[in-house]
């Protein structure tokens, strides 16, 4: 009886040592995509967040534009061919021509002839030709791209580029992975895209800002709450230069291929799924305010705030829900 009560003792203090020890904040920080991607999570071993940075560069290397032999870029080096890709660059293409259909092309991943003419990181600030750009917009038509199987065949002469959609579909891959790995808390910055992992270890949600349009990158209009979804915003403060006292911003129309001239600064999503979050804020941008508002009401568990360039906030139904400070007298 005497051992039996004191290999209780032990099981209870070992219970009670388990329940105390909490795994560390810790963060592991990379550069894919065109952005810094900062991952931070609540675990004992931070090689787990360095693993996942390691899924991003295998994600960039099959997705990117730019990077020789991914898929992409045999997609758009294939002259009208057939090419094979991986399951993954399915799945987001679909989803990419879902949102297509559901803004009536306002979102297009062949936009590509159109944006490779626009320089909006190194500085400069120089227009494309005119005449150029008008003969690669008649390029974009996402109703071009046809898949069959695991077989994508884009006319020649056609582009893709999936970083309006991408970034949110690797943060989505990379949030499962670390969830796999026994992941519980954790939140994901890939620039725009924040993606929550449960809450925080105390249960309470993560705290995500939503940029002011009028001052430098940190300095919040709004904080929005995020109990384990994804936060996305695309704004035309994040690239863009200013030319004989005109703005051109990176959000390009399908229909012109020149910067959207709209009454919008910015459009957040909140959503389960940070792909169709990024996807939709560039969807809701191109609309403008009125029929992004339309196309985010008519889906469900998707909300959505609209900041204008003067500053008036227009929320969706149930976006209220997610905001725990912003300026009242301003909406």
């Amino acid at each position: 009886m005497k051992r039996l009560c004191t290999m209780l003792m032990v099981l209870c203090l070992l219970s009670a040592s388990s329940g105390l020890a909490e795994p560390a904040k810790q963060s592991a920080v990379g550069f894919y995509l065109d952005t810094v991607v900062m991952l931070t999570a609540y675990v004992d071993d931070v090689q787990v967040l360095n693993d996942a940075l390691a899924e991003c560069g295998r994600y960039e290397q099959m997705l990117s534009r730019t990077i020789e032999g991914s898929d992409v870029w045999r997609i758009n080096h294939a002259g009208g061919r057939p090419t094979t890709v991986s399951d993954e660059t399915i799945e987001l293409l679909t989803a990419a021509q879902e949102v297509s259909a559901l803004s009536q092309g306002a979102f297009d991943v062949t936009i590509a002839p159109a944006s490779t003419m626009w320089d909006f990181t190194s500085g400069a600030a120089v227009l494309p030709n005119e005449a150029a750009l008008a003969a690669a917009a008649k390029l974009i038509d996402y109703t071009q791209v046809s898949i069959d199987g695991n077989d994508v065949t884009l006319p020649d002469g056609m582009m893709i580029d999936l970083g309006a959609i991408a970034k949110g579909y690797i943060a989505d891959k990379v949030k499962a992975y670390l969830s796999a790995r026994g992941v519980e808390s954790g939140i994901l910055n890939f620039g725009g895209n924040v993606v929550g992992l449960g809450l925080k270890p105390d249960g309470s949600a993560w705290k995500v800002g939503i940029q002011d349009i009028d001052q430098p990158t940190g300095a919040y209009m709004m904080v929005a709450e995020n109990r384990g979804g994804s936060t996305v915003t695309s704004g035309i403060y994040e690239r863009g230069f200013t030319l004989d006292g005109v703005y051109y911003h990176h959000i390009l129309s399908t229909e012109t291929g020149w910067p959207i001239q709209n009454e919008l600064a910015s459009v957040t999503i909140f959503s389960d799924s940070s792909m169709w979050g990024d996807a939709l804020a560039t969807a809701a941008f191109a609309l403008g305010t009125d029929h992004g508002l339309s196309m985010i009401e008519s889906l469900d568990g998707i909300e959505a705030v609209f900041i204008s360039r003067d500053r008036s906030i227009t929320l969706s139904s149930g976006a209220g829900d997610y905001i725990i400070d912003y300026p009242h007298d301003e909406t």
